[in-house]
């Protein structure tokens, strides 16, 4: 009678088990739904309809693949990605790997504080300059969380406000979606002359994020450890594939319901190219409560991808120098660029969009190399990438680079 009622409820209490070890997933996820992603969305629709849709949905597949294979290669070797790389590298090379990567990651605070600011500025009237300051200091609190003893602490309060941005960003789409005959049609892959590469390019930067790529394989060794046993590893990888898939698919869903949002509402309208004046014209059309949502998803994406972000520069930085600096003081030393930015005047939807632009020429440096790992059996012994997953990651690699090499050309053209 015992064995029988074991049998009965092991299935169901695997099923627990497992659902336990979602999240790091969902926290990576926050990345892929950040202000950038809103400015390049919200342009590419105002700006030319449904015609860039195919751009989102093929960088949502792309992101599920990489997040996936960061995930692999953390569960299976026990150490991040900067961290493999590190060893790889030459102490010239690793330095100016970490560089770009640097960079990389300056764009992406820049983009996640200054969208903070431009929300605060929508819901109090508050100054740029003042609501980055706010958003900085906030987003060191969030950081307090994160630390081994915290990190399923940390991961629900990223959890929270990846809630508040899937309903800020839904509403308006829910309460006039676009028809359906539009959104099948902007899954014809084509683009419609050089602000639309550059568009496409933004996009790509926002959605396939380096950060992400290079924190994925940190996160799920801060919340699972390291050394399994193979049996261990198998079931962490399969339960991963339902973390990056689900997490991903939120965040896909996000994504594309703001690019229908601003192709439905705001196509045509003057101004709505900018994340204010798209505001201005939701507040117009839709009135002051789903505008008000709206700009509370926008702030709460601020806050969580910043808190990320800052947690992804210093595994980069651990992983490639071997140098730990703690994240509140990296936190304060990154704030300081983008509240320059704040503080000089540029305007703040462009910067956002030039900073995923600069987010897309660091995709192949992470994607290549992780490839690259993740396909060597002796690194990865019996989970190694098969032949399928080798072609279609270096099919997206080959995307990428292809896309910001006709980026180039086209902006030294004009």
């Amino acid at each position: 009678m015992a064995s029988l009622r074991a049998a009965q409820y092991t299935p169901s209490s695997a099923k627990v088990r497992n659902a336990a070890l979602l999240g790091p997933a969902f926290v990576a996820a926050i990345a892929y739904v950040d202000p950038g992603n809103v400015a390049a969305n919200i342009t590419a629709g105002a700006r030319y309809g449904f015609l860039l849709v195919w751009v989102l949905v093929m960088a949502n597949v792309i992101a599920m693949l990489i997040q996936y294979q960061s995930a692999k290669l953390g569960i299976v070797t026990g150490r991040s990605l900067p961290a493999l790389l590190g060893d790889r590298l030459s102490k010239n090379s690793r330095r100016a790997y970490w560089i770009q990567a640097e960079i990389v990651a300056a764009a992406t605070d820049l983009a996640e504080i200054v969208g903070g600011a431009i929300a605060l500025q929508l819901l109090f009237d508050l100054p740029l300059v003042v609501g980055g300051l706010i958003v900085g200091v906030v987003s060191m609190v969030i950081l307090l969380l994160q630390n081994p003893r915290q990190q399923r602490v940390f991961e629900r309060v990223i959890l929270t406000l990846l809630a508040v941005v899937v309903v800020g960003f839904l509403t308006g789409l829910v309460i006039n979606p676009p028809p359906a005959a539009d959104v099948l049609g902007g899954m014809i892959p084509r683009l419609d002359g050089p602000e639309t590469v550059l568009l496409a390019a933004s996009m790509l930067g926002a959605t396939v994020m380096p950060h992400a790529i290079y924190l994925h394989s940190s996160l799920v060794i801060d919340r699972h450890g390291s050394n399994h046993s193979t049996a261990e590893k198998r079931r962490l990888v399969q339960v991963t594939k339902l973390d990056v898939v689900v997490a991903l698919l939120i965040a896909g869903v996000v994504n594309i319901s703001l690019l229908l949002l601003a192709a439905q509402n705001l196509r045509g309208k003057e101004g709505t190219d900018t994340i204010d004046g798209a505001y201005d014209a939701v507040h117009a059309e839709m009135g002051p409560v789903v505008a008000t949502v709206f700009a509370i998803g926008l702030l709460a994406s601020g806050l969580a991808a910043t808190s990320v972000g800052s947690y992804a520069g210093a595994s980069i930085m651990q992983g490639l120098l071997h140098i730990r600096v703690p994240l509140l003081v990296r936190r304060t030393v990154v704030l300081i660029p983008a509240l320059a930015v704040l503080w000089v005047g540029v305007e703040p939807t462009w910067a956002l969009v030039i900073s995923q632009v600069v987010l897309s020429f660091g995709i192949p440096f992470a994607i290549i190399p992780l490839g690259r790992l993740t396909a060597n059996r002796s690194v990865m012994g019996e989970f190694a990438d098969g032949r399928p997953l080798r072609i279609t990651a270096a099919a997206a690699s080959a995307i990428i680079v292809t896309l910001n090499i006709a980026l180039i050309v086209l902006m030294i053209a004009e």
